[in-house]
């Protein structure tokens, strides 16, 4: 403290000139609108500066983070993009065999305009009829996979027998394995399903994914049923017991697509001969 206060006295005068200059340039700023701007003006200047070097400081020293994000970016995109190009293949590979798709089938969207989900026979209601050339027994999806089959049309109406009723069969397969079922609700949980008919020398996984088989005139091939989310099987059963998780969300349906196959009555009369 002595010494704190033989500073003081040895420097006395210098302070007190200091202090009062700092009190005249305080006095000039707060009664001169002129030199109080070009003060705020440089003082802001200055800290404008001050706060970007720091940021750069801060910046620099967080390289290391930023980098690694970036290149877990650069790696998800990179996947996506082979994807991406996968799929494009597997486009070219397969439009020989599908070059009849858009021949053989039509597509019809419409709005659903009443949809139930809470029942064991559930139904939905969209806003396009015969009028449109909506026909009963024509099948119906969505951008994720099966919503159902149309049950009866009026001119501007279709009542639809949703994937979640009691007696909706909808004839599947292992999209990995190729192996036939029929997925089936059982009335539960409208966002599961099970799979009947499965046989026990069938080795499935968790997450297979299940698609329509096209053995019918009604679903065209390979639309998305499903994915496996569990099964098992006792000793003595001949069949495993799946449950599978809906590919299409039936609580969230907005628009679906009719399907209209141009070749059923051929098919069906045809099979219907030769059954007889």
């Amino acid at each position: 403290m002595q010494r704190l206060f033989l500073f003081l006295y040895r420097y006395r005068a210098f302070l007190t000139f200091l202090f009062l200059e700092i009190l005249c340039i305080w006095l000039i700023v707060q009664n001169n609108t002129y030199q109080s701007a070009k003060y705020f003006n440089s003082s802001n200047r200055i800290s404008a500066s001050l706060l970007s070097t720091s940021g750069g400081i801060s910046d620099y020293f967080n390289l290391a983070e930023v980098n690694q994000k970036l290149s877990i970016e650069n790696a998800l995109l990179k996947e996506q993009i082979e994807q991406f190009n996968q799929s494009l293949y597997n486009l070219n590979v397969r439009q020989n065999r599908d070059s009849d798709l858009m021949n053989r089938y039509e597509f019809i969207s419409a709005k659903v305009i009443n949809n139930s989900t809470r029942r064991f026979d559930n139904y939905i209601t969209v806003n396009k009829g015969t009028k449109y050339g909506i026909e009963p027994g024509m099948a119906v999806v969505d951008g994720n996979g099966v919503v159902g089959k149309v049950k009866n049309v009026s001119a501007n109406f279709s009542v639809i027998t949703s994937v979640l009723h009691g007696n909706a069969l909808i004839s599947s397969k292992l999209k990995r394995t190729g192996d036939l079922c029929t997925a089936s609700w059982d009335g539960v949980d409208p966002q599961f399903a099970t799979l009947l008919y499965l046989p026990r020398h069938v080795e499935m996984q968790i997450g297979d994914t299940v698609v329509t088989s096209g053995y019918n005139a009604v679903f065209p091939e390979d639309i998305p049923v499903g994915i496996i989310e569990s099964f098992e099987i006792s000793d003595e059963a001949l069949f495993y017991d799946v449950k599978i998780k809906l590919a299409t969300d039936l609580n969230s349906l907005s628009y679906v697509y009719l399907i209209k196959n141009n070749s059923k009555i051929e098919q069906d009369s045809l099979e219907s001969i030769t059954i007889d």
